[in-house]
């Protein structure tokens, strides 16, 4: 997907109103795929995001984590946690699908189905410019950040 146009979708966001790439149009992207909402390490995440959010804020950038959780755990999570982006809610997997980070994991021995941890910065012009998957959360906020500062 590097280099490539971000496919244009529309999901459910914590606000309670629809998301729409398009809508962004002229700002940066910053799509962040979680596994879980209140799980220890998608917990990290936000909060690194959230800590991070006013540096975000300055290179024109918006933050959205996106799971398959319903928009009722994202309204809860958002609230708890004090996250100043929204979480998109995508229980359908369509923007799972269109990023390819839904991939067969092992939990607890078992085979399960779920969502990759993974990052896409979108350009200003629409254009996917960094993507990270497998993430590790520690300091990943921070290496997102410091890509976009190239910009």
């Amino acid at each position: 997907m590097l280099n490539q146009s971000i496919p244009d979708f529309e999901i459910e966001a914590s606000c309670g109103t629809k998301f729409r790439p398009s809508q962004y149009a002229g700002h940066v992207l910053v799509l962040y795929f979680y596994p879980k909402d209140s799980t220890p390490g998608c917990t990290l995440e936000g909060q690194q995001f959230r800590d991070l959010h006013p540096e975000f804020a300055k290179t024109n950038a918006f933050i959205f984590g996106i799971s398959r959780d319903s928009l009722k755990s994202h309204q809860n999570f958002k609230s708890k946690q004090c996250f100043p982006f929204e979480l998109l809610s995508d229980p359908e997997e369509l923007a799972c699908h269109l990023f390819g980070v839904i991939k067969m994991k092992n939990m607890y021995g078992k085979q399960v189905r779920g969502i990759e941890r993974s990052t896409f910065v979108v350009d200003a012009g629409g254009v996917i410019r960094c993507e990270w998957r497998g993430v590790k959360v520690d300091g990943h906020a921070q290496a997102v950040l410091n890509f976009i500062k190239t910009l």
